[in-house]
This record gives C-alpha cells, structure tokens and sequence, in this order.
C-alpha cells in the first residue's frame, strides 16, 4: 500500500501547481477520511483513504494514457518557444501529471499518437528490442512500382550509411493518388519519407495508423483525443 504526502497525492492528479495545492490545504479546503487536513506533509494512503477537494472525492491514479490523432503543424514535444505543440492541445489538469508523447512524429505527419507520464511504457513502446511495428499511410507523388515492394523487403539505403531493417509495403492506390502503406520496426528521422525517397518517389502527406495492435480510433477528428481503454493498455 502507497503512502504519499498529501500535496504529493494532489499534484499526482494534476489539481493544481505545487503552491497552489499548498494554498488550498491550508485554507482547509481538503479533507481526508472526513476529517479536515490542513498539513500538506499529511501522509496518505493512496489504496484505503478517501481525499477530497469542497466535498468532491478525488481518487489517486498514478499513471494515465491518452490516445491523439496528431493533426498536421503541430511539433511532437512538451513544449517550445516559438512553436505550437501537441500537449497544448491538452486542458491544464493533464499537462500537470507531466505527460509526454510517446516517441515523435513529424511536424506534417499526422495521426497515432501516445500521450502518458508512465515511463517504463513509454520505453517497451519505442526500446528496439520491443520490436513495436508501426504502420503508416503514405499519398505519393508517383508509382514507384513493385520494385520498391522488393527493395523493403531488403531493407533500404537511406543515407548516411543507414540501411533499415526489412519492412512491408503494399498499394492501397497505384494512380489518382498513390496511396501506399508501409510497417516498419523502427523510427528514424523522416524514415519512412527517406525510404521512399531511396525508391524514387516522394511523400506528400504521411499519417500513422497503428502502433503494435493498437489502432488510431477513426472517430477521433485530428487534434481530438481520448483515454486508452485497459484492454488497449495490456496490448502492450
């Protein structure tokens, strides 16, 4: 059983700012099993007591994740001075669990992505060793023929030296546009664009589908999100 000082509990669950929970212990706005505390070095346990805020009962939950379909323009970090990025398109009360997304997609790409503050699954997402297989929809400028179906297969020269581990592409559209879907197991800078630019074709719009079994939920508009369920947690 977790105990916790009782500002620690409260800044968990992404209530306030540190001195702002601080502010409202002392006021005598919380009580714990009943009783009013207004110590935050109070000690709690997290599983048994019951803490709650002008009577409304906040319940302790150490870890959350969110699914987001990534619109176009916004940059994959938890912040920047210039530039917008995907947590701002979150309410206050999450930002302060210290979320972050979970590995990065490109400015222009758009769709899956994993916002939590659970570390350890953060890393069997993105650890190589995982082997997290990631699918993506690429529009393209032109055909670049079964060829290219080959050469993935092989895995591809993309610069610097780098060849990627072997991956799959298929057509979903060969003309009017050309639209490809491509699984890879890894995630270099603008991979996927730089494989298809070893096979001579360039990426016009790119957007990721699936991360391992977990699928983008089509009913999320981009810039929209919502929770994983526990069965999609366990996934991986």
């Amino acid at each position: 059983m977790a105990k916790l000082r009782l500002d620690k509990y409260l800044r968990d669950q992404g209530i306030a700012t540190r001195s702002e929970i601080k502010d409202i212990i002392k006021k005598g706005r919380v009580k714990v099993n009943n009783a009013q505390v207004k110590n935050p070095g109070t000690h709690v346990n997290t599983e048994l007591d019951i803490v709650e805020i002008d009577g409304e009962q906040i319940a302790y939950r150490k870890f959350v994740y969110y699914m987001l379909n990534k619109p176009k323009g916004l940059i994959t970090a938890t912040e920047d001075e210039s530039l917008e990025t995907v947590l701002d398109l979150f309410p206050t009360d999450i930002k302060l669990r210290n979320v972050f997304p979970v590995g990065r997609l490109d400015r222009n790409t758009e769709g899956l992505l994993i916002i939590t503050n659970d570390g350890v699954f953060a890393h069997n997402l993105l650890s190589p060793k995982k082997k997290v297989k990631k699918l993506y929809e690429a529009v393209l400028d032109n055909f670049p023929g079964d060829e290219a179906i080959k050469a993935f297969e092989k895995g591809v020269d993309i610069g610097e030296g780098y060849v990627t581990l072997p991956a799959t592409l298929d057509y979903i559209s060969t003309n009017n546009p050309v639209i490809a879907r491509v699984e890879i197991y890894e995630g270099k800078f603008h991979q996927v664009k730089r494989m298809f630019k070893a096979v001579g074709a360039t990426v016009l719009e790119l957007k990721r589908l699936r991360m391992g079994n977990l699928w983008l939920d089509e009913r999320l508009a981009p810039g929209e999100f919502r929770e994983l369920r526990d069965d999609e947690i366990e996934l991986f």
